[in-house]
């Protein structure tokens, strides 16, 4: 058994939740943890996982790294969405601002020691903050099994280094089961997305890269 913050045999309770929806699956989460969190980029189907996940725990704790570097249009998508869901925002920002690192350094380029530097500041520094300040005891994440090959190998519940239990609602969703829950629900879609930290659509940027 794989240790985690909530000592859930991982295997086990990856088959029982195989045929559970993401309703089913976030119910089941929800029972379990103690101090939940959740995390949206407000990229591509986002609004997916925080419209599933707050209608079950409208005061969840929403985590946003906000690297400074979203577009126009991201921005407002996130403004839209916390507004109409009521969001219990947690928003976390780099030391400096983007525009002092446009005329420092810019964006390095991918696989470069500076970009893995770069990536630490505006995303993962940001992020251990979160972590240290809420302690969550499970992440809920948007991650899916169709978006890379790395997350291909992982599944509906798998375990940061760290401990925490993260689970994967949408994780064994396509993205045309995903058209169709925002499509049911009359949510909005955010497709002009760059996230700088990764670059390339199939590339990580390193959240995730510390899972077990």
């Amino acid at each position: 058994m794989k240790i985690n913050s909530l000592n859930i045999n991982i295997d086990q309770a990856n088959v029982f939740l195989r045929d559970k929806d993401p309703v089913e699956i976030i119910e089941w989460a929800l029972s379990k943890a103690k101090t939940p969190i959740l995390t949206t980029n407000f990229g591509p189907y986002s609004a997916s996982l925080v419209h599933a996940v707050t209608r079950l725990r409208n005061d969840i704790k929403l985590i946003w790294c906000d690297t400074g570097y979203n577009t126009t249009h991201t921005y407002r998508f996130a403004h839209e969405l916390i507004q109409r869901l009521s969001l219990n925002m947690h928003i976390y920002t780099p030391n400096s601002t983007a525009g002092f690192r446009d005329v420092t350094m810019g964006i390095p380029q991918v696989d470069t020691l500076e970009h893995k530097l770069f990536t630490d500041e505006v995303k993962l520094e940001p992020f251990r903050r979160a972590l240290k300040e809420h302690q969550p005891d499970l992440w809920f994440t948007n991650l899916r099994a169709d978006q890379s090959e790395f997350r291909r190998n992982l599944d509906i519940l798998h375990v940061d280094k760290t401990g925490i239990l993260k689970v994967s609602p949408f994780f064994y969703y396509s993205e045309f089961d995903m058209e169709l829950y925002l499509q049911r629900f009359a949510l909005p879609n955010e497709k002009k997305y760059f996230d700088p930290t990764k670059v390339l659509t199939k590339r990580e940027c390193g959240l995730h890269l510390t899972s077990k």
